[in-house]
Order: C-alpha cells, then sequence, then structure tokens
C-alpha cells in the first residue's frame, strides 16, 4: 500500500475509526503538535548520547506515541479504544517525569537567571523541543476548553515534560557561555512575558 492514500487531497484527515475531520479541526492541530514534539525530541536524541538521556529521551517519545494515540481517537470512541488493547495517558506517565525532574535538580540543575538557548548544539534542540512542547500543551487546553478532552492528565503530562526539557537543556549547556544571563533592572518577577529565575515565559 503506497503513502500516497489520496484520501487527505480534499483537505481532511483520518482519526481512529474512520472518523475523518478536516485539517484544521483543534484535535488534529493538537496531535499534529505532538507529532512534531516526537521529532524534535528526535533530533535531540540523535545528539545525545545513547545511554542515559538518549535512553530517557526515547522513553518520553514511547510516551507521546500513547498521547497521540489518544488525541487522534473522538471522545465517543476511547471506551472502544480501550477495549481494543491502546493504553491512555496516565499519572504513572508523569510521575515518571517528576522522577527525572528530582534527579536533575539533585544534580544542581536549577533556574539562575535568564536562560539563553544555544549553548550547545543538544541544549539547543533540548530548548527547541520545549517550546514546541509549550505549544502542543496549550493546544490540548483548546480541546478542554471546548470540551473535547476526557483526559485531563494529557495536559499535566505536557507541563511536567516542558519542566523536564527545561532541566535537560541547561544540563546539556556545558560551555563557558552559558552562564545566566543577568535579570534585567527593574524588571519584575513573574508575569507572562518571563520569569526571573530563567525558566520559559509561561511555565506551568
Amino acid at each position: 500500500m503506497s503513502i500516497a492514500t489520496r484520501t487527505g487531497d480534499g483537505g481532511t484527515t483520518g482519526l481512529m475509526y474512520n472518523r475523518r475531520l478536516a485539517k484544521h479541526h483543534p484535535r488534529v492541530e493538537a496531535y499534529g503538535c505532538v507529532d512534531e514534539l516526537n521529532a524534535a525530541l528526535g533530533l535531540a536524541r540523535a545528539i545525545a548520547p545513547p545511554d542515559g538521556l538518549g535512553a530517557r529521551l526515547l522513553e518520553v517519545q514511547h510516551d507521546l506515541i500513547t498521547l497521540m494515540g489518544e488525541l487522534a481517537t473522538a471522545v465517543e470512541d476511547l471506551p472502544r479504544y480501550v477495549a481494543d488493547g491502546f493504553k491512555l495517558v496516565t499519572p504513572g506517565l508523569t510521575q515518571r517525569l517528576d522522577q527525572l525532574v528530582a534527579e536533575l535538580e539533585a544534580r544542581g540543575v536549577a533556574p539562575r537567571g535568564w536562560a539563553m538557548p544555544g549553548d550547545t548544539p543538544l541544549a539547543a534542540a533540548l530548548d527547541l523541543a520545549r517550546t514546541v512542547c509549550r505549544r502542543a500543551e496549550r493546544r490540548v487546553c483548546a480541546l478542554q476548553d471546548t470540551h473535547q478532552l476526557q483526559n485531563d492528565e494529557i495536559i499535566v503530562y505536557l507541563n511536567r515534560l516542558a519542566d523536564v526539557l527545561w532541566l535537560m537543556a541547561r544540563a546539556a549547556s556545558v560551555t563557558p557561555s552559558s552562564r545566566p544571563v543577568p535579570r534585567p533592572p527593574g524588571r519584575r518577577t513573574g508575569g507572562s512575558a518571563g520569569r526571573h529565575d530563567g525558566r520559559s515565559a509561561g511555565r506551568g
């Protein structure tokens, strides 16, 4: 069977169980952003040492396959999806990310000043993945606002993953230029434009 099915030539795409939606539908946008996130993590994993960080990133990529499958299923089809043996996003996946946060922070990776992406290729790739993760999180929140999301744990997972990627990027910033950028004078703490702790703007 060819990859070129031509079924999407009219601007629609398929969900699980033969449902079709416009390619600009919020659900398609949500799982499409997660697909982009998985690709960005693949880039970071290609740069990372295969043991340690690379293995952790691969675990996350497997989680995102689970997440994409759930998002690509209409809410009314989820009981059938589970009955067919597919997995859903669970608190256990998020707990594994919480453990990663604890491990990285125990190594001394902590917020200090503003983080400037680009110190090393790996750090840059991880920061790029983090920003894609935040976009995916926003798209899933849009589904939640329109009552098209049954499993709120998906948002929790993406929120925590963005924190993990921020810490991983800082750990990968090992060059002399990776010193924190001082906070601009008079800058107020918090706010949507960024935080003085060096983490990403809009950090959850």
